[in-house]
């Protein structure tokens, strides 16, 4: 039914506001046992237990909902009815962001993708630590949170950007807020680029951020990768990160390789964001695999990008994911995709 009636009706409409009445609409769901149980109902994962244990926190199930969705942490109470197993708020910022100029999403259907340009838009960390300490959440459903630097001149510098991303990550760590932690050093719309895809800026970050993330050794702590690197780039990433009290690695954020966009769709003129969902699947699993062939088990491995089907995700996980994300395939697929996935793992051998 959504991809024969809703999402014809849904896709008439500019994806923002549809964005953000979903939240509100879900939100609201949450916020009541009935609305929780209506949706639970349709889309809520029921089987055999395919619950994973990753750096000591269990999650009913290996699916969860990326960052860049949930980005102000509204969700927390109905996403569990539709099968995730935790989410990533976020990206988080040490000051409120009201991101960038309008369009911030644009559809492209042929190549089953979005152009997100959203310029880490969120609340800042502070106000969004007081609504997830004060909303109660499902049984075993994990919250983590990506931290990025506040998009605007005041964090511009090198010295600057570490001293938002170490605010951010110890306002959380001292309220005791999040399941564990995504450093996000690869959102392709920020103010000043992606300084931290160097690995020598990269060093001087985790020199700085390891003090807070040793004083709390039970939250795990993770990096959002870029894919839109060479092969050596990335491993010379890695090489910084397994220094560091780093767990593990997303794999990865946006594409930005806007060759990836089907010829049947329009092709913006200059770059303006990041493609989201089909354009990004080959890299992520080629990075993905690249990643387990160098470093075996040292680095836990969250597999995003371009997951459409039950199919999808099980290559991520063959090619050495522990856990995956998704959102544009819920936007493309619908709702019932992750109970879907979650039925076709319970019937596939486990790794």
């Amino acid at each position: 039914m959504y991809k024969k009636v809703i999402k014809p009706i849904l896709f008439r409409f500019n994806p923002e506001p549809v964005h953000d009445f979903f939240i509100s609409f879900g939100e609201f769901l949450g916020g009541f046992t009935l609305g929780r149980n209506l949706v639970s109902l349709f889309y809520n994962y029921r089987g055999p237990d395919i619950s994973k244990t990753v750096d000591g926190i269990k999650y009913r199930t290996p699916i969860l909902l990326s960052a860049g969705f949930d980005y102000n942490g509204r969700l927390s109470r109905i996403l569990s009815a539709l099968s995730f197993g935790g989410e990533e708020v976020g990206s988080v910022t040490a000051r409120p962001c009201a991101g960038n100029d309008r369009p911030r999403l644009t559809r492209l259907p042929r190549s089953k993708s979005i152009i997100v340009n959203k310029g880490l838009k969120n609340d800042g960390v502070e106000k969004i630590i007081a609504r997830l300490k004060n909303r109660p959440r499902a049984e075993n459903f994990v919250i983590g949170i990506s931290l990025a630097r506040t998009n605007d001149a005041s964090s511009a510098t090198l010295p600057e950007s570490i001293a938002d991303y170490a605010f951010s990550l110890r306002r959380l760590t001292e309220e005791g807020v999040g399941d564990y932690y995504t450093i996000n050093i690869s959102c392709p719309n920020a103010y000043s680029g992606e300084i931290f895809t160097d690995p020598d800026s990269l060093e001087g970050l985790f020199q700085v951020l390891d003090k807070i993330s040793r004083a709390n050794p039970k939250k795990p702590l993770y990096v959002k990768m870029p894919t839109s690197v060479s092969d050596q780039t990335f491993k010379e990433l890695l090489a910084v990160l397994a220094r560091h009290k780093v767990e593990g690695v997303v794999i990865g954020n946006l594409m930005k390789d806007y060759r990836k966009i089907n010829v049947h769709d329009a092709s913006p003129e200059k770059f303006q964001g990041g493609l989201s969902g089909a354009p990004c699947f080959d890299r992520s699993n080629e990075l993905i695999a690249l990643t387990k062939k160098e470093y075996k088990n040292r680095f836990t491995i969250i597999g995003s990008g371009g997951i459409f089907s039950p199919a999808d995700a099980k290559k991520k996980m063959e090619l050495g994911a522990d856990l995956v994300q998704l959102i544009t395939g819920m936007i493309y697929e619908g709702p019932g995709l992750i109970n879907a996935i979650c039925r076709s793992l319970a019937v596939a051998p486990r790794r």
